[in-house]
């Protein structure tokens, strides 16, 4: 068992990390990685911020290459969220919603919400197709946020929501893995491993 030391903190809990590991996908058919003004600003902004990026690729709008792409980084050991930007407007082959989705256990309903009107005080209506997604990933329980393609949004975001909310997320949803596979080891236990 865990005791608190003298100054509030557990003595033998993990601590909290102050940096995280990222995976960066690009979604765009007309872009590439030498061209993407979205996720450079994506890179600058979290390596000033301290973070880490793990790896960053591209790939243009087609819904199983994004889900593919996106799937494999969400399952790298050294990913602690991934970051998507573009493919999120209005536009036939904009499918990275419809695509991550399907990925995701538990939806951050808020993020939506929180984006376009933090947004809308910035952009004004031009924010109606910007289209935004944000959950947990079935599995490891990696966060995964979806960006608009447009720098100026996808810097809102980051700068507004990912970065002072990420490291939490991150712990909590791996924290939730943690005690389910504690459980299923504890019943094992019980059952004589069966």
């Amino acid at each position: 068992m865990n005791e608190t030391d003298a100054d509030g903190t557990v003595d033998g809990a993990d601590e909290r990390r102050d940096t995280l590991r990222t995976g960066i996908v690009t979604i765009s058919s007309d872009r590439s990685l030498e061209d993407d003004p979205a996720g450079d600003m994506i890179v600058t902004v979290l390596e000033d911020a301290g973070n880490e990026i793990a790896v960053r690729d591209h790939v243009g709008c087609e819904y199983d290459k994004t889900q593919s792409i996106v799937s494999r980084q969400i399952d790298r050991d050294d990913v602690d969220i991934v970051i998507t930007a573009g493919g999120t407007g209005v536009e036939p082959d904009d499918v990275t919603l419809e695509a991550v989705d399907p990925l995701l256990a538990k939806e951050l309903t808020s993020f939506d919400e929180l984006f376009t009107a933090l947004a809308y005080e910035r952009v004004g209506t031009r924010v109606l197709t910007a289209r935004t997604l944000a959950g947990v990933a079935k599995g490891k329980g990696t966060p995964v946020f979806c960006l608009p393609g447009d720098a100026e949004l996808a810097r809102i975001g980051l700068e507004e929501i990912v970065l002072p909310e990420a490291v939490t997320i991150a712990d909590l949803s791996r924290a939730d893995d943690t005690e389910d596979t504690e459980d299923v080891t504890k019943a094992d236990a019980t059952n004589g491993g069966v």
